[in-house]
Protein backbone atom coordinates (compact mmCIF):
# COMPACT_ATOMS: atom_id res chain seq x y z
CA UNK A 1 0.00 0.00 0.00
CA UNK A 2 1.18 3.51 -0.74
CA UNK A 3 1.15 6.12 2.08
CA UNK A 4 0.93 9.34 2.07
CA UNK A 5 3.50 11.76 4.37
CA UNK A 6 1.52 14.81 6.18
CA UNK A 7 4.10 17.41 7.12
CA UNK A 8 3.44 20.55 9.79
CA UNK A 9 6.30 22.78 10.95
CA UNK A 10 7.01 24.82 13.86
CA UNK A 11 9.50 27.67 13.16
CA UNK A 12 11.11 29.90 15.98
CA UNK A 13 12.35 32.88 14.95
CA UNK A 14 14.44 35.02 17.36
CA UNK A 15 13.72 38.57 16.19
CA UNK A 16 17.12 40.98 16.03
CA UNK A 17 15.61 43.31 18.42
CA UNK A 18 18.15 45.21 20.80
CA UNK A 19 16.88 44.25 23.67
CA UNK A 20 14.73 41.92 25.77
CA UNK A 21 11.16 41.12 24.71
CA UNK A 22 9.86 42.64 28.42
CA UNK A 23 12.98 44.75 29.50
CA UNK A 24 15.71 46.85 28.53
CA UNK A 25 18.53 43.28 28.62
CA UNK A 26 20.75 43.47 25.17
CA UNK A 27 20.11 40.33 23.18
CA UNK A 28 23.54 40.46 21.95
CA UNK A 29 24.59 38.31 24.72
CA UNK A 30 26.87 35.48 22.21
CA UNK A 31 29.91 35.35 23.63
CA UNK A 32 29.06 36.60 27.26
CA UNK A 33 30.16 35.13 30.54
CA UNK A 34 27.23 32.79 31.29
CA UNK A 35 24.34 34.99 33.62
CA UNK A 36 25.29 38.16 32.83
CA UNK A 37 22.78 39.93 30.30
CA UNK A 38 19.69 39.38 32.64
CA UNK A 39 17.68 41.68 35.13
CA UNK A 40 15.38 41.10 37.53
CA UNK A 41 12.48 40.74 35.17
CA UNK A 42 14.18 38.19 32.68
CA UNK A 43 15.27 36.24 35.46
CA UNK A 44 12.04 35.97 36.60
CA UNK A 45 12.67 37.80 40.29
CA UNK A 46 8.91 38.41 42.39
CA UNK A 47 7.63 41.93 42.37
CA UNK A 48 8.80 42.92 39.01
CA UNK A 49 6.79 43.96 35.86
CA UNK A 50 7.16 43.27 32.12
CA UNK A 51 6.94 46.02 30.13
CA UNK A 52 6.54 45.06 26.20
CA UNK A 53 9.14 46.32 23.98
CA UNK A 54 6.91 47.92 21.10
CA UNK A 55 9.72 47.03 18.38
CA UNK A 56 8.89 43.34 19.13
CA UNK A 57 5.04 43.97 18.07
CA UNK A 58 6.23 45.81 14.73
CA UNK A 59 8.54 43.19 14.22
CA UNK A 60 5.73 40.35 14.48
CA UNK A 61 3.54 42.48 12.38
CA UNK A 62 5.57 42.93 9.51
CA UNK A 63 6.48 39.48 9.63
CA UNK A 64 2.56 38.59 9.40
CA UNK A 65 1.93 41.10 6.25
CA UNK A 66 4.86 39.76 4.71
CA UNK A 67 3.45 36.20 4.78
CA UNK A 68 0.02 37.23 3.82
CA UNK A 69 -1.45 36.84 7.56
CA UNK A 70 -4.56 38.69 8.78
CA UNK A 71 -3.01 40.85 11.68
CA UNK A 72 -5.31 40.60 15.07
CA UNK A 73 -6.98 43.95 15.93
CA UNK A 74 -6.74 43.15 19.49
CA UNK A 75 -4.25 40.43 20.69
CA UNK A 76 -3.03 39.93 24.25
CA UNK A 77 0.03 37.59 25.82
CA UNK A 78 -0.52 34.21 28.24
CA UNK A 79 1.32 32.77 30.63
CA UNK A 80 2.01 29.15 29.34
CA UNK A 81 2.92 26.83 32.65
CA UNK A 82 5.35 24.42 32.74
CA UNK A 83 8.67 23.44 34.82
CA UNK A 84 11.83 23.41 32.89
CA UNK A 85 15.32 24.91 34.46
CA UNK A 86 15.84 26.76 31.68
CA UNK A 87 12.66 28.89 32.71
CA UNK A 88 13.46 30.91 35.74
CA UNK A 89 9.60 31.82 36.17
CA UNK A 90 7.99 27.92 36.04
CA UNK A 91 6.56 29.77 32.60
CA UNK A 92 6.98 31.39 29.96
CA UNK A 93 5.06 34.35 28.27
CA UNK A 94 3.31 33.43 25.07
CA UNK A 95 0.18 33.72 23.54
CA UNK A 96 -2.71 31.30 23.20
CA UNK A 97 -6.06 32.27 22.01
CA UNK A 98 -5.10 35.97 20.29
CA UNK A 99 -1.92 35.47 18.33
CA UNK A 100 -0.99 38.48 16.60
CA UNK A 101 -1.11 36.80 13.70
CA UNK A 102 -3.56 34.67 11.54
CA UNK A 103 -4.23 32.39 8.47
CA UNK A 104 -1.44 33.40 5.91
CA UNK A 105 0.60 31.23 3.60
CA UNK A 106 3.78 30.66 1.60
CA UNK A 107 3.80 30.02 -2.38
CA UNK A 108 6.55 27.46 -3.08
CA UNK A 109 6.54 25.02 -6.43
CA UNK A 110 4.09 22.13 -6.40
CA UNK A 111 6.40 19.10 -6.65
CA UNK A 112 3.72 16.49 -7.24
CA UNK A 113 2.16 18.57 -10.06
CA UNK A 114 2.54 17.28 -13.31
CA UNK A 115 4.19 19.09 -16.56
CA UNK A 116 4.76 22.81 -15.98
CA UNK A 117 5.26 24.23 -12.46
CA UNK A 118 2.40 25.21 -10.61
CA UNK A 119 2.29 27.13 -7.30
CA UNK A 120 1.13 25.68 -4.14
CA UNK A 121 0.20 27.55 -0.91
CA UNK A 122 1.13 26.34 2.42
CA UNK A 123 -1.16 27.37 4.86
CA UNK A 124 0.32 29.43 8.41
CA UNK A 125 -2.22 28.54 11.16
CA UNK A 126 -0.83 31.49 13.11
CA UNK A 127 2.50 33.34 14.28
CA UNK A 128 2.83 34.48 17.83
CA UNK A 129 5.11 36.54 20.03
CA UNK A 130 6.65 35.17 22.81
CA UNK A 131 9.52 34.86 25.05
CA UNK A 132 12.92 32.55 24.17
CA UNK A 133 14.08 30.43 27.42
CA UNK A 134 17.54 29.86 29.03
CA UNK A 135 20.20 27.09 28.20
CA UNK A 136 21.09 24.46 29.61
CA UNK A 137 24.54 23.45 29.62
CA UNK A 138 25.85 20.46 30.82
CA UNK A 139 29.28 19.41 32.33
CA UNK A 140 31.64 17.63 30.76
CA UNK A 141 32.00 15.01 34.17
CA UNK A 142 28.39 14.29 32.59
CA UNK A 143 27.28 14.46 36.47
CA UNK A 144 26.19 17.96 36.54
CA UNK A 145 24.33 20.75 34.59
CA UNK A 146 23.95 24.45 34.75
CA UNK A 147 21.83 26.93 33.28
CA UNK A 148 22.92 30.00 31.64
CA UNK A 149 19.73 32.54 31.57
CA UNK A 150 21.44 34.72 28.99
CA UNK A 151 18.91 33.93 26.23
CA UNK A 152 15.70 33.88 28.45
CA UNK A 153 13.65 36.96 27.38
CA UNK A 154 14.77 37.15 23.98
CA UNK A 155 11.90 38.02 21.85
CA UNK A 156 11.03 35.27 18.97
CA UNK A 157 8.14 34.46 17.16
CA UNK A 158 6.60 30.91 16.83
CA UNK A 159 5.24 30.31 12.74
CA UNK A 160 2.93 27.32 12.81
CA UNK A 161 2.21 25.99 9.26
CA UNK A 162 -1.25 23.80 8.32
CA UNK A 163 -0.30 20.23 7.94
CA UNK A 164 -0.11 21.01 4.28
CA UNK A 165 3.12 19.76 3.43
CA UNK A 166 3.48 16.28 1.09
CA UNK A 167 7.23 15.62 1.28
CA UNK A 168 10.51 15.79 3.01
CA UNK A 169 11.77 18.15 0.11
CA UNK A 170 8.65 20.69 0.03
CA UNK A 171 9.46 21.41 3.87
CA UNK A 172 12.83 21.87 2.83
CA UNK A 173 11.60 24.65 -0.03
CA UNK A 174 9.23 26.16 2.44
CA UNK A 175 12.00 26.70 4.92
CA UNK A 176 13.95 27.73 2.44
CA UNK A 177 11.05 30.74 1.46
CA UNK A 178 10.26 31.41 4.74
CA UNK A 179 14.11 32.27 5.56
CA UNK A 180 14.43 33.89 2.44
CA UNK A 181 11.43 36.64 3.33
CA UNK A 182 12.51 36.96 6.91
CA UNK A 183 15.91 38.07 5.49
CA UNK A 184 14.30 40.51 3.14
CA UNK A 185 12.24 42.44 5.52
CA UNK A 186 15.63 42.26 8.04
CA UNK A 187 13.53 40.65 11.34
CA UNK A 188 16.07 38.10 11.89
CA UNK A 189 19.63 36.90 11.17
CA UNK A 190 18.06 33.23 10.70
CA UNK A 191 21.40 31.70 11.85
CA UNK A 192 20.38 27.98 12.40
CA UNK A 193 23.67 27.31 13.81
CA UNK A 194 23.36 29.77 16.24
CA UNK A 195 19.49 28.66 17.14
CA UNK A 196 17.92 32.51 15.61
CA UNK A 197 15.83 29.98 13.41
CA UNK A 198 14.48 26.51 15.14
CA UNK A 199 12.38 24.08 13.22
CA UNK A 200 10.37 21.25 14.97
CA UNK A 201 8.67 18.93 12.26
CA UNK A 202 5.23 16.84 12.80
CA UNK A 203 4.59 14.14 10.70
CA UNK A 204 2.30 11.57 10.25
CA UNK A 205 1.55 9.23 7.44
CA UNK A 206 -2.27 8.20 6.32
CA UNK A 207 -2.89 5.81 2.94
CA UNK A 208 -3.12 6.81 -0.39
CA UNK A 209 -6.29 8.48 -0.65
CA UNK A 210 -7.29 8.91 2.93
CA UNK A 211 -8.65 12.07 4.42
CA UNK A 212 -8.12 11.51 8.19
CA UNK A 213 -5.13 12.60 9.33
CA UNK A 214 -2.71 9.65 10.63
CA UNK A 215 -0.91 9.54 14.31
CA UNK A 216 1.45 12.48 14.22
CA UNK A 217 4.80 12.37 15.77
CA UNK A 218 7.11 15.39 16.74
CA UNK A 219 10.71 15.72 15.57
CA UNK A 220 13.04 17.96 17.33
CA UNK A 221 16.75 18.70 17.23
CA UNK A 222 16.83 19.43 13.58
CA UNK A 223 20.35 21.87 12.95
CA UNK A 224 19.89 22.63 9.30
CA UNK A 225 17.51 22.39 6.58
CA UNK A 226 19.40 19.41 4.57
CA UNK A 227 18.93 17.70 8.25
CA UNK A 228 14.82 18.81 8.33
CA UNK A 229 14.81 17.33 5.19
CA UNK A 230 17.02 14.31 6.05
CA UNK A 231 15.04 13.66 9.38
CA UNK A 232 11.61 13.40 7.59
CA UNK A 233 12.45 11.61 4.90
CA UNK A 234 13.69 8.76 7.66
CA UNK A 235 10.56 9.17 9.48
CA UNK A 236 8.44 8.53 6.21
CA UNK A 237 9.74 5.26 5.75
CA UNK A 238 9.45 4.46 8.80
CA UNK A 239 6.14 5.11 9.57
CA UNK A 240 5.14 3.42 6.35
CA UNK A 241 7.24 0.24 7.29
CA UNK A 242 5.11 0.20 10.92
CA UNK A 243 1.95 0.66 9.05
CA UNK A 244 2.83 -1.99 6.57
CA UNK A 245 3.45 -4.55 9.33
CA UNK A 246 0.46 -3.94 10.86
CA UNK A 247 1.24 -1.97 14.08
CA UNK A 248 0.15 1.03 15.22
CA UNK A 249 2.06 4.51 15.18
CA UNK A 250 2.78 6.07 18.61
CA UNK A 251 2.16 9.49 19.28
CA UNK A 252 5.67 11.09 20.80
CA UNK A 253 8.61 13.03 20.48
CA UNK A 254 11.91 11.71 18.57
CA UNK A 255 15.04 13.76 18.47
CA UNK A 256 17.27 13.08 15.09
CA UNK A 257 20.44 11.69 15.12
CA UNK A 258 22.30 13.29 12.26
CA UNK A 259 25.42 11.34 12.45
CA UNK A 260 23.49 8.31 12.21
CA UNK A 261 20.69 9.49 9.89
CA UNK A 262 18.04 8.33 12.25
CA UNK A 263 15.13 9.57 14.53
CA UNK A 264 15.09 8.05 18.20
CA UNK A 265 12.70 8.16 20.70
CA UNK A 266 12.11 10.55 23.11
CA UNK A 267 9.48 10.44 24.83
CA UNK A 268 6.11 9.30 24.70
CA UNK A 269 3.31 11.86 23.98
CA UNK A 270 -0.13 10.16 23.79
CA UNK A 271 -2.11 13.19 24.92
CA UNK A 272 -2.08 16.65 25.08
CA UNK A 273 0.38 18.47 27.79
CA UNK A 274 -1.60 20.46 29.63
CA UNK A 275 -0.09 23.91 29.89
CA UNK A 276 -2.83 25.39 32.17
CA UNK A 277 -2.71 28.85 29.77
CA UNK A 278 -4.64 31.63 31.36
CA UNK A 279 -4.39 35.07 30.09
CA UNK A 280 -0.77 37.15 31.48
CA UNK A 281 -2.51 39.34 34.43
CA UNK A 282 1.07 41.80 34.38
CA UNK A 283 0.24 42.41 30.46
CA UNK A 284 -2.23 44.64 29.42
CA UNK A 285 -4.30 43.48 26.24
CA UNK A 286 -2.80 45.01 23.16
CA UNK A 287 -4.66 47.12 20.08
CA UNK A 288 -3.24 47.55 16.78
CA UNK A 289 -4.64 50.74 15.03
CA UNK A 290 -4.90 50.07 11.30
CA UNK A 291 -3.04 52.91 10.31
CA UNK A 292 -0.04 51.53 12.16
CA UNK A 293 -0.39 48.52 10.47
CA UNK A 294 -0.85 50.20 6.99
CA UNK A 295 2.18 51.92 7.88
CA UNK A 296 4.55 49.01 8.01
CA UNK A 297 2.88 47.50 5.16
CA UNK A 298 3.93 50.54 2.95
CA UNK A 299 7.34 49.99 4.13
CA UNK A 300 7.76 46.63 3.18
CA UNK A 301 10.35 46.14 0.55
CA UNK A 302 10.31 44.02 -2.60
CA UNK A 303 9.75 40.42 -1.63
CA UNK A 304 11.26 37.82 -3.47
CA UNK A 305 8.03 36.32 -5.49
CA UNK A 306 7.66 40.19 -6.96
CA UNK A 307 11.68 40.30 -7.53
CA UNK A 308 11.20 37.06 -9.41
CA UNK A 309 8.63 38.62 -11.80
CA UNK A 310 10.12 41.59 -12.30
CA UNK A 311 13.63 39.83 -13.40
CA UNK A 312 12.22 37.43 -15.91
CA UNK A 313 9.24 39.38 -17.64
CA UNK A 314 10.88 43.48 -17.71
CA UNK A 315 14.28 42.45 -17.42
CA UNK A 316 14.03 39.61 -19.06
CA UNK A 317 16.27 37.13 -17.22
CA UNK A 318 16.20 33.48 -17.38
CA UNK A 319 14.11 32.16 -14.31
CA UNK A 320 17.21 30.24 -13.08
CA UNK A 321 19.09 32.97 -13.21
CA UNK A 322 16.46 35.62 -11.89
CA UNK A 323 15.68 32.60 -8.90
CA UNK A 324 19.60 32.44 -7.58
CA UNK A 325 19.51 36.52 -7.58
CA UNK A 326 16.13 36.64 -5.75
CA UNK A 327 16.24 33.96 -3.57
CA UNK A 328 19.75 35.92 -1.71
CA UNK A 329 18.54 39.26 -0.30
CA UNK A 330 21.60 40.98 -0.58
CA UNK A 331 22.57 40.12 -4.35
CA UNK A 332 19.34 41.28 -5.15
CA UNK A 333 20.17 44.71 -3.82
CA UNK A 334 23.15 44.81 -5.75
CA UNK A 335 21.62 43.62 -8.91
CA UNK A 336 19.30 46.36 -8.03
CA UNK A 337 21.58 49.09 -7.85
CA UNK A 338 23.70 47.81 -10.50
CA UNK A 339 20.54 48.12 -12.93
CA UNK A 340 19.81 51.44 -12.03
CA UNK A 341 22.63 52.70 -14.37
CA UNK A 342 23.18 49.69 -16.74
CA UNK A 343 20.78 47.70 -18.84
CA UNK A 344 22.69 45.04 -20.18
CA UNK A 345 21.10 42.73 -17.08
CA UNK A 346 22.37 39.65 -18.81
CA UNK A 347 25.83 40.79 -18.40
CA UNK A 348 25.66 41.80 -14.64
CA UNK A 349 23.86 38.81 -13.72
CA UNK A 350 26.97 36.69 -15.47
CA UNK A 351 29.25 38.98 -13.30
CA UNK A 352 27.15 38.84 -10.25
CA UNK A 353 26.63 35.16 -10.30
CA UNK A 354 30.31 33.71 -12.16
CA UNK A 355 33.42 35.43 -11.17
CA UNK A 356 32.08 37.26 -7.97
CA UNK A 357 29.83 34.60 -6.29
CA UNK A 358 32.93 32.14 -6.88
CA UNK A 359 35.37 34.97 -5.18
CA UNK A 360 32.39 35.31 -2.26
CA UNK A 361 32.93 30.98 -2.11
CA UNK A 362 36.32 30.96 -1.43
CA UNK A 363 36.37 33.74 0.88
CA UNK A 364 33.33 32.07 2.54
CA UNK A 365 31.57 35.41 2.62
CA UNK A 366 27.73 35.06 2.35
CA UNK A 367 26.71 38.37 2.06
CA UNK A 368 28.15 40.36 -0.92
CA UNK A 369 28.07 44.07 0.84
CA UNK A 370 30.70 42.09 3.75
CA UNK A 371 32.92 41.86 1.11
CA UNK A 372 34.84 45.41 -0.96
CA UNK A 373 33.32 45.18 -3.82
CA UNK A 374 30.09 47.88 -4.54
CA UNK A 375 27.91 48.23 -7.26
CA UNK A 376 29.91 51.01 -8.40
CA UNK A 377 33.00 48.53 -9.35
CA UNK A 378 31.15 46.38 -11.28
CA UNK A 379 29.45 49.16 -13.16
CA UNK A 380 32.95 51.13 -13.96
CA UNK A 381 34.53 47.09 -14.87
CA UNK A 382 31.41 46.62 -17.69
CA UNK A 383 31.63 50.03 -19.31
CA UNK A 384 35.46 49.51 -19.32
CA UNK A 385 34.91 46.29 -21.13
CA UNK A 386 32.49 48.09 -23.54
CA UNK A 387 33.93 50.59 -24.80
CA UNK A 388 37.39 47.79 -25.23
CA UNK A 389 39.52 49.38 -22.78
CA UNK A 390 39.94 45.83 -20.88
CA UNK A 391 38.84 42.50 -22.21
CA UNK A 392 37.05 39.77 -20.31
CA UNK A 393 39.74 37.92 -19.19
CA UNK A 394 41.47 41.10 -18.01
CA UNK A 395 37.96 41.78 -15.82
CA UNK A 396 38.84 38.83 -13.93
CA UNK A 397 42.12 40.19 -12.78
CA UNK A 398 40.18 43.41 -12.08
CA UNK A 399 37.38 41.22 -10.06
CA UNK A 400 40.03 39.54 -7.51
CA UNK A 401 42.38 42.97 -6.96
CA UNK A 402 38.78 44.50 -5.70
CA UNK A 403 38.12 41.80 -3.17
CA UNK A 404 41.46 42.67 -1.91
CA UNK A 405 41.89 46.07 -1.99
CA UNK A 406 38.62 47.41 -2.69
CA UNK A 407 40.28 50.50 -4.86
CA UNK A 408 38.53 51.65 -7.62
CA UNK A 409 38.62 49.90 -11.18
CA UNK A 410 40.54 52.32 -12.77
CA UNK A 411 43.52 52.68 -10.23
CA UNK A 412 43.73 48.80 -10.30
CA UNK A 413 44.05 48.64 -14.08
CA UNK A 414 46.68 51.67 -13.83
CA UNK A 415 48.45 49.90 -11.42
CA UNK A 416 48.55 46.96 -13.21
CA UNK A 417 48.78 48.01 -16.78
CA UNK A 418 46.49 45.98 -17.18
CA UNK A 419 44.58 48.30 -20.52
CA UNK A 420 43.85 46.24 -23.64
CA UNK A 421 46.02 46.06 -26.42
CA UNK A 422 44.18 47.27 -29.74
CA UNK A 423 47.02 48.73 -32.20
CA UNK A 424 46.58 46.33 -34.97
CA UNK A 425 49.61 46.85 -36.04
CA UNK A 426 51.34 45.74 -32.70
CA UNK A 427 48.41 42.59 -33.00
CA UNK A 428 49.80 41.75 -36.17
CA UNK A 429 53.32 41.70 -35.45
CA UNK A 430 52.75 39.33 -32.45
CA UNK A 431 50.49 37.25 -34.92
CA UNK A 432 53.62 37.23 -37.08
CA UNK A 433 55.84 35.75 -34.29
CA UNK A 434 53.18 33.16 -33.44
CA UNK A 435 53.16 31.97 -36.70
CA UNK A 436 56.76 32.02 -37.36
CA UNK A 437 57.08 29.76 -34.09
CA UNK A 438 54.34 27.37 -34.76
CA UNK A 439 54.55 26.02 -38.28
CA UNK A 440 53.18 22.58 -37.19
CA UNK A 441 49.70 24.61 -36.56
CA UNK A 442 49.99 26.22 -39.69
CA UNK A 443 50.26 23.34 -41.58
CA UNK A 444 47.46 21.96 -39.77
CA UNK A 445 45.12 24.72 -40.61
CA UNK A 446 46.30 24.59 -44.23
CA UNK A 447 44.91 20.84 -44.44
CA UNK A 448 42.09 21.33 -42.30
CA UNK A 449 41.74 21.31 -39.18
CA UNK A 450 40.34 24.52 -37.71
CA UNK A 451 40.76 23.20 -33.95
CA UNK A 452 44.73 25.21 -34.69
CA UNK A 453 43.09 28.30 -34.95
CA UNK A 454 41.99 27.76 -31.26
CA UNK A 455 45.40 26.62 -30.11
CA UNK A 456 47.36 29.48 -31.94
CA UNK A 457 45.10 32.65 -30.01
CA UNK A 458 45.99 30.67 -27.34
CA UNK A 459 49.94 31.60 -28.29
CA UNK A 460 49.06 35.55 -29.28
CA UNK A 461 46.93 36.21 -25.82
CA UNK A 462 49.81 34.53 -23.81
CA UNK A 463 52.90 36.57 -25.55
CA UNK A 464 50.40 39.77 -24.79
CA UNK A 465 49.59 38.36 -21.26
CA UNK A 466 46.04 38.32 -21.67
CA UNK A 467 46.05 41.82 -23.16
CA UNK A 468 45.50 41.63 -26.31
CA UNK A 469 41.46 42.46 -28.13
CA UNK A 470 39.69 38.87 -28.72
CA UNK A 471 37.69 40.39 -31.56
CA UNK A 472 41.34 42.19 -33.17
CA UNK A 473 42.55 38.70 -32.90
CA UNK A 474 40.49 36.79 -34.48
CA UNK A 475 40.19 38.66 -37.10
CA UNK A 476 43.43 39.81 -38.13
CA UNK A 477 44.81 36.25 -37.34
CA UNK A 478 42.02 34.58 -39.69
CA UNK A 479 42.98 36.96 -42.48
CA UNK A 480 46.43 36.35 -42.27
CA UNK A 481 45.74 32.31 -42.21
CA UNK A 482 43.83 32.82 -44.87
CA UNK A 483 46.77 34.04 -47.30
CA UNK A 484 49.08 31.91 -46.22
CA UNK A 485 46.40 29.07 -47.25
CA UNK A 486 45.75 30.60 -50.75
CA UNK A 487 50.07 31.55 -51.11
Amino acid sequence: MKFEAVIGLEVHVQLNTNTKIFCSCSTRYSGNEPNTSVCEICSGQPGVLPVLNEEVLKRAVKTGLALNCAIAKRTKFDRKNYFYPDLPKGYQVSQFDMPICEKGYIAVIDAAAAGAKQEKKIGITRIHMEEDAGKNVHGADGKNSFVDYNRAGVPLLEIVSEPDLRSAAEAKEYLEKLKTILKYIDVSDCNMEDGSLRCDANVSVRPGGETKLGTKVEIKNMNSFRGVQKAIEYEIERQSKVCESGSRIIQETRLYDEARGVTLSMRKKEEAFDYRYFPEPDLPPYDVAAKDIEAIRAALPELPDAKFARYTGEMQLSEYDASLISNNPSLAAFFDECAKNYTNYKAITNWLLGDISKKMNELAISDIFAAKIRPAHLLDMLKLIDDQTISGKIAKTVIDEIFNTGEKVEKIIERLGLVQITDNSFILKVIGEVLTENPKSVSDFISGKEAAVGFLVGQIMKKTKGKANPGIVNQTLKGELAKLKNA
